[in-house]
């Protein structure tokens, strides 16, 4: 790898975004050198530095990755222009931008010095999952054009590494959430369970509540991500999540008991793309990585509360 006097150099795609931003925030306070790009001007969260050098452009159209690849060391992909319901209502739209695009990134990167950590999905490549913990040799079958895609960037990843040599390394993670995530986003189910019950707003739950789900706070997945491009051993693929399982009623009982208020809650016929369980095995990460999640969902509700009191909640009740 180059190095500029013992610090490494950072390609952060998707800087804006609610893991992004949280990334670039701590390579920056580590010290080191982050080139951020994004297709919105930043950095939004309230910090700059002269360590830092923004990029904004059009990720899927975007025609100088050679010369940007050229200043860095590790590149994060963060980019995803879809979500599960979006990409399912528009598969066309999701492949034409996320896959394509990265496939012109890993064109650009050929030969390239850079290694590079792609942010999978945990929640959605598997399927439907055949085990009580999913392991990364679990068979993958996903339900939507989300995981579909995911999982066909996932082994372009793999081709590129076989046929050029490419380093990657690739992490299926978990449901990510804590501070910075929009209440008012159309994923993020903590986020917005929580900001509507402190906007005494109506509850909506796809199916019985009775879906079990991994949660992760999100600088437990930051450190991950970290881990991971510092990593020089065999894996190519780690799971990154908690480790544990909690379904959607009993999450909601300990959003409401954070919160210190209930919510009111309608309960929707269930959705198509939605498994009954999704809880991923960590252990490959805890031994090859030296990672492991160091905030409980207990603690890390408590650090979410307060901050969306303090960023959506007192701020709406002033205006």
């Amino acid at each position: 790898m180059r190095e500029s006097g013992g610090i490494l150099r950072y390609l952060v795609l998707g800087a804006n975004g609610f893991l992004g931003s949280h990334l670039l925030k701590t390579l920056i306070e580590s010290g080191h050198q982050v080139v951020a790009y994004d297709q919105h001007e930043g950095p939004s969260s309230g910090f700059a530095d002269e360590q830092l050098r923004w990029v904004q452009g059009d990720f899927c159209q975007e025609d100088d990755w050679q010369t940007i690849l050229s200043e860095v060391d590790v590149c994060f992909h963060l980019i995803s222009t879809t979500v599960p319901k979006t990409s399912t209502d528009d598969p066309a739209l999701d492949v034409s931008q996320n896959l394509v695009g990265t496939i012109r990134l890993l064109e650009a990167a050929r030969g390239a010095q850079v290694k590079f950590v792609f942010v999978s999905s945990g929640g959605t490549v598997y399927g439907k999952v055949q085990t009580r913990l999913v392991d990364e040799t679990h068979p993958t079958d996903p339900l939507c054009s989300y995981g579909i895609c995911k999982l066909a960037i996932e082994k372009y990843f793999q081709l590129y590494r076989h046929l050029y040599q490419t380093d990657g390394i690739i992490l299926r993670i978990a449901n990510p959430y804590g501070e910075w995530q929009s209440p008012d986003a159309v994923q993020g189910v903590i986020a917005v369970f929580l900001g509507r019950i402190l906007r005494n707003q109506p509850i909506e739950i796809w199916g019985d509540g009775e879906v079990i789900r991994d949660y992760i706070y999100v600088q437990d997945v930051v450190s991950g991500m970290i881990a991971a491009s510092n990593y020089s051993g065999e894996e190519t693929m780690f799971n990154l999540g908690s480790g544990s399982g909690i379904n959607l009623k009993q999450l909601l009982n300990k959003i409401e008991e954070v919160a210190g208020t209930q919510g009111e809650v309608t309960f929707h016929q269930g959705r198509a793309f939605d498994v009954p369980r999704n809880v991923l095995n960590i252990e490959r990460a805890r031994k090859e990585l030296n990672w492991a999640p160091k905030v409980t969902l207990e603690e890390g509700l408590q650090k979410t509360v307060v901050w969306m009191k303090t960023n959506f909640i007192d701020r709406s009740a002033e205006g």
